[in-house]
């Protein structure tokens, strides 16, 4: 299993983060239970976004060959 990279941990804490405030204001609860349910949601909420934050791809250079003809560099003088 890859490690998770720095941008994964970012929007996963910032979503954890601002999404139980959010839900803890909006729903005034104060009961044990209400927040626990909410900091769930949240930790849920911030492992999805986390997940879907794109992983770096392999970096590929175009090679002279697929380039059309117009846009071909003479590789020689």
């Amino acid at each position: 299993m890859p490690r998770p990279t720095a941008a994964q941990l970012a929007y996963g804490s910032c979503t954890v983060i601002f999404s139980t405030l959010a839900m803890l204001l909006l729903s005034q609860t104060s009961s044990g239970l209400g927040i626990a349910v909410i900091a769930l949601a949240a930790l849920a909420l911030g492992l999805l976004v986390a997940m879907t934050v794109p992983l770096p791809g392999p970096r590929t250079v175009a090679s002279a060959e697929t380039a059309p003809e117009s846009e071909r560099v003479p590789t020689t003088l």
